[in-house]
């Protein structure tokens, strides 16, 4: 952590005054009712245990290539190994489509278990394979019928598309998943909007149910009817559950809470604060640490959903969202009017007091990654120290209401302001192991919560572990696309 710019430390156990902003004052006030060793905590909640979850994931694949295994020993010659290899090709990548599927529902059991972050690498590599093993899939097949048809590749190839049973589909759905892999390479990517990105990946859904046919029609679902009815209860819950959490449940809730635009709070010449009101908001249960995906429905603005974390623990009065102005969406939220509707879809996120496992809590805050922090620095049982990290002055935003948490909770805030923070001129910040040991004693027996810019986050969990803090107390998500 640099230290020759700038950087003090307060600790305060004594009173101090509310913001004096009508909305500001709501956001402060909560503190101020609750004793410090009586921090609010949200209801536990049911959420799924991400080696449990990977142990099923790889018992099903297991389960769905059995028949695979009962016949090998009768193979004999090339075409009978290429559709060996073709058949438990296919069996995977089948399956891995529908696992997919489940990872993008956003489960709330899944998403507060595993994290939004974690279940967007997994959903990542998993597609990679999928593509692999399906690509594999399609060569061996050929092959395989090719060599047992006696006729040239590509006149067996030809036929095989034409008269195979679903392979025109099977094959307009493969395009499809290689097209959204291409555009999912990170070079491809990075020339891409977060939106059209994001509405690009649907075609994975219509590659997926063009191949499902094609899928039944191999000799483990023709001889067990008992596979074809697994695969399809596979199938449809993986459907349901998409289409229930995806679609339905947003509009749900967004017709029961009808959340709307209430007031515009510019915390700094780049930052703003949206207060944001509606019916029945103690229903979404929204813990603090978690985020939403809001669609503001204003113009240019109604198409796209993006990911805002909480910056005050819910109440049943308003949610608050506090954002950085970097591109064409986040600044247009400082010109949002009063009133404006909105659909928020969540809450999503792990960043919570349930990963939380001693009394020790360190939290680590860049710019406006402070905004989940600020609403655990509040509520987060224990003893919690906050270390806020900026460019400027004018980048410590919320720092009144930071300084009125810390007089009622009697806790310790260090704010870090330094010019050479960030990445915009190709440096990292300089965070050290030494430091921080220094900075906070006994450390490696600390919970360590991170959010701001990658570079920030990367280079203080490397910091961390050079200081001794074991890797399953760093708990940090990452929104990057």
């Amino acid at each position: 952590m640099r230290t020759a710019d700038r950087q003090h430390a307060v600790r305060v156990s004594g009173s101090a005054a509310a913001p004096t902003p009508h909305a500001r004052r709501h956001a402060a006030a909560a503190a101020g009712r609750r004793r410090r060793d009586e921090p609010r905590r949200t209801p536990a909640r049911a959420q799924a245990n991400p080696r449990l979850v990977l142990a099923a994931v790889h018992a099903g694949a297991a389960l769905a290539t059995t028949g695979c295994w009962t016949g090998l020993g009768s193979l004999a010659g090339p075409a009978d190994w290429f559709g060996w290899t073709g058949r438990l090709t296919g069996l995977l990548a089948g399956y891995a489509c529908a696992v997919l599927l489940v990872l993008v529902a956003r489960i709330p059991a899944l998403d507060r278990g595993i994290g939004t972050d974690r279940l967007a690498r997994w959903h990542a590599a998993g597609g990679r394979y999928t593509i692999v093993l399906t690509l594999v899939h399609l060569v061996c097949a050929t092959a395989a019928h090719v060599a047992r048809e006696g006729a040239g590749a590509v006149e067996g190839t030809i036929r095989l598309v034409v008269d195979g049973p679903g392979m025109p589909e099977a094959v307009a759905g493969t395009a499809l998943l290689v097209g959204v892999a291409i555009v999912s390479v990170r070079e491809a990517r990075r020339r891409l909007s977060y939106e059209i990105w994001h509405y690009l990946h649907f075609a994975t859904y219509a590659a997926v149910f063009l191949a499902f046919a094609h899928q039944l029609t191999g000799p483990d679902f023709e001889d067990s009817p008992l596979m074809r009815l697994l695969w399809r209860a596979l199938y449809l819950s993986a459907c349901a559950a998409l289409l229930w959490h995806r679609f339905l449940t947003p509009v749900r809730r967004a017709l029961r809470h009808r959340l709307r635009v209430a007031h515009i709070q510019l915390e700094s010449p780049a930052v703003v604060s949206v207060y944001l009101t509606g019916e029945h908001l103690d229903e979404l249960r929204a813990e603090p640490g978690q985020f939403f995906r809001w669609r503001f429905l204003a113009p240019g603005m109604w198409w796209t959903a993006n990911p805002y974390s909480l910056s005050a623990p819910a109440n049943p009065r308003f949610l608050r969202i506090t954002v950085k102005g970097v591109g064409d969406h986040s600044r247009a939220l400082g010109r949002l009017r009063p009133g404006t509707r909105v659909w928020a879809e969540g809450p999503y996120g792990a960043l919570t007091a349930a990963r939380q496992r001693g009394r020790k809590v360190l939290l680590i805050g860049g710019g406006v990654g402070i905004s989940p922090l600020r609403t655990l620095f509040e509520t987060l049982p224990g003893e919690v120290t906050l270390v806020y990290m900026a460019r400027r002055d004018e980048d410590l935003v919320l720092r009144r209401e930071l300084d009125h948490i810390a007089a009622v909770r009697g806790a310790t805030i260090h704010y870090t302001v330094d010019d050479l923070y960030g990445s915009t001129n190709g440096r990292s910040v300089p965070l050290t192991g030494r430091h921080l040991r220094t900075l906070i004693p006994g450390l490696p027996g600390y919970d360590v919560y991170l959010c701001g810019p990658s570079g920030m986050t990367t280079a203080a969990r490397h910091a961390l572990r050079r200081a001794g803090v074991p890797s399953r107390r760093i708990h940090l998500e990452c929104f990057d696309f």
